[in-house]
């Protein structure tokens, strides 16, 4: 029987996932990069369309649109895991004045886990 990895799996995507919001709510996408596939992708919807493809346009998004928030908030809704694959909810307020609910998609590759895919909902922010 081998030793379970469910404890040691949730506090390491823990960390990927603290990469990511520490990057959006710094407004520097540099540091989300490591959490992210090469390949990943973002999709969401805005203004009633599919929008998103490679992981490079949340990147220039961040650089290019966000602002340092150090009021944002951000809170791991749940994370699932069953062996290398895990899927997550993180959802963020106050961030650039933008509320919003990601879903990440994760894979455990050589040990690492690391996000393969996003989808978003952006909300509306609370009113002061």
């Amino acid at each position: 029987m081998s030793k379970p990895t469910y404890v040691a799996d949730h506090i390491a995507i823990t960390e990927v996932l603290e990469k990511y919001s520490q990057g959006v709510a710094k407004a520097d996408s540099s540091i989300m990069k490591p959490a992210f596939a090469e390949e990943a992708t973002i999709f969401g919807v805005e203004n009633g369309k599919l929008s998103g493809g490679a992981i490079t346009g949340l990147y220039q998004g961040i650089d290019r649109d966000f602002r340092p928030s150090p009021e944002g908030r951000a809170v791991i809704a749940y994370i699932n895991v069953t062996g290398t694959a895990a899927n997550a909810r993180v959802d963020t307020n106050d961030v650039s004045g933008l509320c919003f609910t990601d879903y990440f998609n994760l894979l455990k590759v050589d040990g690492t886990w690391t996000i393969v895919s996003k989808i978003y909902h952006t909300n509306d922010a609370p009113k002061s």
